[in-house]
């Protein structure tokens, strides 16, 4: 993907500021100058000024003046760099995809992962989710035999594991489901599983109080309206699995108890939801369940399900 000269300008102020801490203006300057862009040209102030506005309008990045430190600047909100947000995620994607720009003799050696999501399915729906507009969704389920069609609101996407899914608020009878006619209920779909979407003329107005944050935030991924309770889990970790659970946590809920030579104890208080139970299952035997026993039960039970299925198939293949 190319990047606008604009945003390659934005991106290297933003990496500029945040690796030197504090910088002053004439150090920017001196720094731009260096560049095969800038052409040997001053990195003016008032486009300097300029760019503090936009990395504000279109990250949320503060780019702040201390002026009792021999007018330096830097970062006012770092911690916008490293959360879960829209900003970060453009940041960090534009960041990256300048750099390879900038090194196309490099692009075979750097391997990335593709998402099996149409860009343009994402599109239509954060274009009706923009204006306000239903979708007629027309989805096939897994396993089954025909797609379903229907009308719903879009409220909000999330990216969990190389998939893009939709949250939308449907009403009975229009979704078929168990319940009351007429009651509005959240479902979830990923993109990869529909084969269409047409946005309506029909509006809706998004429910004020929703947050979409808070919505997905006792939850480990996107499994939410199971009916699972969020509860206390503590985890334990062997081997590697603590340093790579203090560098990527399983939830923002995840705080360290324990550590010991062999092992660490991590709590957690979320939804112990068949998504999260998968991850607990491909971690194997470098991640226990200490507490809830059920869910240490069912984890135990899961794998050795698991084994007996090896188990059955190599006595099979030795007859």
């Amino acid at each position: 993907m190319k990047i606008p000269t604009l945003f390659k300008e934005y991106i290297w102020l933003i990496e500029t500021i945040n690796r030197a801490g504090k910088i002053t203006f004439a150090e920017i300057n001196e720094q731009w100058k260096q560049k095969e862009e800038s052409g040997g040209l001053e990195f003016s102030r008032t486009t300097f000024n300029r760019h503090r506005d936009a990395i504000m309008d279109m990250f949320g990045v503060i780019i702040e003046c201390d002026r009792r430190d021999g007018y330096r600047y830097y970062i006012e909100n770092k911690e916008v760099l490293e959360e879960d947000s829209v900003q970060n995620w453009l940041f960090s994607t534009l960041s990256v995809s300048n750099m390879m720009d900038e090194n196309i003799s490099l692009q075979h050696r750097i391997l990335l992962e593709s998402i099996p999501s149409g860009d343009q399915l994402l599109q239509q729906i954060i274009k009706a989710m923009r204006d306000g507009r239903r979708i007629m969704i027309t989805y096939r389920r897994y396993g089954a035999a025909s797609a379903n069609s229907f009308s719903a609101e879009p409220y909000c996407v999330k990216l969990f594991r190389r998939r893009w899914y939709v949250l939308v608020k449907l009403t009975r009878p229009h979704y078929h489901e168990d319940g009351k006619d007429g009651e509005s209920f959240f479902s979830i779909f990923s993109l990869d599983r529909i084969e269409q979407i047409e946005l309506q003329k029909t509006k809706f107005t998004i429910d004020p109080a929703f947050d979409a944050a808070a919505y997905f935030n006792e939850c480990f991924g996107v499994v939410v309206a199971d009916g699972t309770k969020p509860e206390r889990i503590v985890l334990r970790a062997y081997g590697l699995e603590p340093h790579y659970l203090r560098d990527l946590p399983l939830h923002q809920s995840q705080r360290e108890l324990e550590t010991t030579e062999e092992y660490t104890d991590f709590e957690l208080v979320m939804r112990p939801t068949t998504d999260f139970k998968a991850h607990l299952m491909s971690r194997g035997r470098w991640l226990q369940v200490i507490s809830p026993q059920w869910l240490a039960n069912e984890i135990q039970e899961w794998l050795q399900e698991a084994l007996d299925t090896y188990q059955n198939s190599q006595k099979t293949q030795e007859k």
